[in-house]
């Protein structure tokens, strides 16, 4: 799995991944793509007016985030979660707590058109 551009299986701006309700508010979705060998995991946060999208990778050690699917918040929905070492990342993806302190999440651009997510 790699956050870069250059991942075959990350899908194109104009991939429709979802309906906005059916991201909880406040919450997350995971998307997974996959081509070949390749393997492309995102993850989209909502709360309020925001809506972010993220490459679905620790920037200290480049594992997954979440435990579980769609389990990226914390139980107050303050922060992004990687369980993996408990650090923890404002919703807009700078790590304020762990290993990667001060370092921030690989941003996936995402949009909202007629009421559906999309890849940006």
């Amino acid at each position: 799995m790699t956050g870069s551009s250059d991942n075959p299986a990350r899908p194109a701006a104009g991939v429709r991944l979802c309906e906005l309700a059916e991201i909880p508010d406040p919450g997350a979705k995971g998307f997974r793509f996959r081509a070949e060998r390749w393997l492309f995991a995102g993850f989209v946060v909502r709360a309020g007016d925001l809506l972010a999208g993220y490459v679905d990778s620790c920037p200290h050690a480049a594992w997954p985030l979440a435990a579980l699917d769609d389990r990226y918040l914390t139980r107050d929905a303050r922060h992004i979660l990687c369980t993996g070492h408990g650090a923890l990342f404002r919703l807009d993806g700078v790590c304020v707590a762990g290993p990667c302190e001060g370092r921030r999440l690989f941003d996936w651009p995402v949009t909202v058109r007629d009421g559906a997510v999309w890849t940006a």
